[in-house]
């Protein structure tokens, strides 16, 4: 192919702002489909997950190919939140130009900046979108504004600041190369498409030098095998070539991961992979037949091996411990319920994606460390929706030694809430140790940012929610690492702990409410030690909820029995559950279930868990660590 004739492209853009559904717009306006094809009714046709549907956010990168007259546009549509990041950093490595997409009204959010910074330190030529200009308090003028800021203050280079800017309904396939004074006059996609073959440039690369490839990511076929996937970086591969896969050494030398010879070069037509017999510098393609999993590692000719520079990526902040469940309805409800099973499954997930560090402690359970609570809880909940049962910890911040002292991450936080709620929100925010940096007020609408310590971060989305009957936009980044600093527990009420096992009992929990707020409903299986409700007051409290009405022989007049009536019961949900948890407590994650319980299940245990005089000798013997 052509290399003069191939444009990649990466699309940059917020959750929700539009990003996915332009996506679709390519697609269906470039004639990929059928009239009659089922995809042609869909919308985020890219976001194939179950979990990305559910969301409404991308979170695996991915990348389709589009004919545009002469030309072939490979458009790899990357996560919009940065939680997934890393899976945003390797993909720009494949592109040429980024696609900037911001929504009319928002204007660029905090992970926008996040994500095109990454963008232009690659020097990737960037096209601007304002999109969703049809909604009634959008503010065009304003957005552009923004945006330009934006620009000044991340531009690596003085020709970054030149780029063109559209204007577009993506959800209707309709884009402008000026502001259009009736958003409901007919358009199509085609000024993108002609913008992105003017102003982007073809894949950089020299075809007379030996074959290379940097592997970018993986993806699996139960038929063929592992696929290879990444940008021919320079020269040609056929089929039959012998490659050797690379990774450099501490000393920036190759150091061999595999060999082989490749099988399969596949490259994708619209959404389907399709086989070719060779590719050449600036395609985007996938190799099949070489026993490689190290994403970031380079594909080059065996007579000539090489290394390219590693894909950085930014590390991890926050980590959770997960381990096999070791409750006492272990086994009742999920398919994989070993160590060994969960051990596979997650180093499964390591080898896809390098944003996740994951380590094997000393007692048998894992440490998972990722950009943040949101892509550790969707890794939970994917492990969940597998057959898995497991039990998680409380996540923490993860701790960086720099010049020998300790320094912690220190994140921006970005808020926006009707006005009324304003107030409730920054008191909320302030009371973890936050900073204001500015806050503005719209069409009744508040915007607050602030620079607050992860660590004071975890668990505020779920709080701040509930605060505003969830009437928030909530989202935060990276920004640097600060000195390590003594941190204060914030206030958390106790809980109601089960001290029996069984059924709970509608007569049980009709007086256990009134100690505090249940999370469970007569009927529910309970053990020893599982946490049923939040107390009302700070000490925990154990209760028996299995407890029944003491059968007599005196018969129970209608008022007596009409008399049991629950109040509204609190649903557990992932989010929630991860960052309600203390220290000594852990959640029980099965496909049926999510239950909160006790690190010790007898009250004995926990008492003397809670004691500081113990010797090794004396954990060591009692199990407790």
């Amino acid at each position: 192919m052509d290399r003069d004739k191939i444009r990649n492209i990466a699309i940059i853009a917020h959750v929700d702002h539009g990003k996915t559904t332009l996506v679709d717009a390519f697609l269906k306006q470039s004639n990929i489909f059928r009239d009659n094809q089922e995809e042609m009714n869909q919308e985020m046709i890219l976001d194939t997950g179950d979990l990305e549907r559910e969301k409404g956010i991308t979170i695996k990168a991915k990348n389709i190919s589009v004919k545009y007259n002469d030309y072939t546009i490979n458009i790899i549509d990357t996560p919009g939140h940065a939680d997934f990041g890393g899976e945003v950093e390797r993909t720009l490595n494949m592109a040429d130009g980024c696609l900037l997409i911001v929504d009319a009204q928002e204007g660029p959010m905090p992970q926008t900046r996040f994500v095109l910074k990454k963008a232009l330190e690659l020097d990737l030529k960037p096209i601007v979108v304002i999109n969703k200009i049809d909604k009634p308090a959008s503010n065009i003028p304003r957005t552009l504004d923004k945006i330009q800021d934006l620009f000044l203050n991340l531009a690596v280079k003085d020709e970054q600041l030149d780029f063109p800017v559209f204007y577009a309904i993506g959800r209707d396939g309709k884009v402008w190369s000026e502001a259009p004074t009736d958003t409901n006059a007919p358009a199509d996609i085609k000024p993108l498409l002609d913008s992105i073959v003017e102003v982007v440039p073809a894949p950089s690369g020299d075809e007379t030098k030996p074959f290379q490839m940097q592997i970018t990511t993986l993806d699996f076929d139960s038929h063929t095998g592992r696929y290879l996937i990444g940008k021919v970086k320079n020269g040609s591969v056929k089929r039959g070539t012998s490659v050797t896969v690379t990774i450099p050494d501490e000393n920036d030398q190759p150091r061999i991961d595999a060999r082989g010879s490749v099988k399969k070069i596949l490259r994708k037509e619209g959404l389907a992979y399709v086989e070719t017999d060779s590719a050449s510098v600036g395609e985007i393609i996938a190799i099949v037949g070489i026993e490689s999993k190290a994403i970031g590692a380079t594909i080059s000719d065996s007579s000539n091996v090489s290394t390219l520079p590693i894909i950085k990526i930014s590390d991890p902040s926050v980590r959770i411990k997960i381990e096999a469940n070791t409750s006492p309805f272990l086994g009742k409800e999920g398919d994989f319920v070993t160590a060994k099973q969960l051990q596979a499954r997650l180093e499964k997930e390591a080898e896809q994606n390098i944003s996740l560090n994951i380590e094997k402690a000393d007692d048998g359970s894992f440490y998972v460390a990722g950009r943040g609570d949101l892509q550790l809880s969707i890794l939970i909940e994917e492990l969940r929706r597998e057959g898995f049962e497991l039990q998680v910890r409380r996540p923490e911040v993860i701790i960086k030694t720099i010049d020998g002292k300790k320094h912690e991450p220190l994140e921006e936080l970005f808020i926006e809430v009707p006005e009324m709620y304003a107030g409730t929100v920054m008191n909320a925010v302030n009371s973890r140790k936050a900073e204001m940096i500015d806050m503005q007020t719209e069409n009744g609408q508040t915007t607050m940012t602030f620079k607050i310590l992860t660590a004071n971060l975890l668990g505020l989305r779920n709080s701040l929610l509930t605060e505003t009957k969830g009437n928030l936009v909530m989202n935060n980044y990276l920004l640097e690492y600060v000195p390590l600093t003594e941190h204060e527990d914030f206030f958390r009420r106790g809980v109601l702990i089960s001290s029996d096992n069984g059924p709970a009992a509608a007569y049980a929990l009709n007086t256990i409410q009134e100690r505090g707020e249940l999370f469970i409903t007569p009927a529910t299986m309970v053990y020893e030690g599982m946490i049923i409700g939040i107390n009302k007051y700070e000490q925990d409290l154990e209760v028996n909820p299995t407890k029944e009405r003491q059968k007599t022989g005196v018969r129970r007049n209608q008022a007596e029995i009409t008399q049991i009536q629950l109040k509204g019961v609190k649903e557990l949900t992932l989010e929630f559950a991860l960052m309600f948890i203390a220290k000594d407590e852990m959640l029980e994650v099965t496909p049926e279930n999510l239950r909160l319980r006790k690190q010790y299940l007898k009250k004995h245990e926990r008492e003397w868990a809670s004691r500081t005089n113990l010797t090794d000798i004396a954990k060591k013997s009692m199990g407790i660590k």
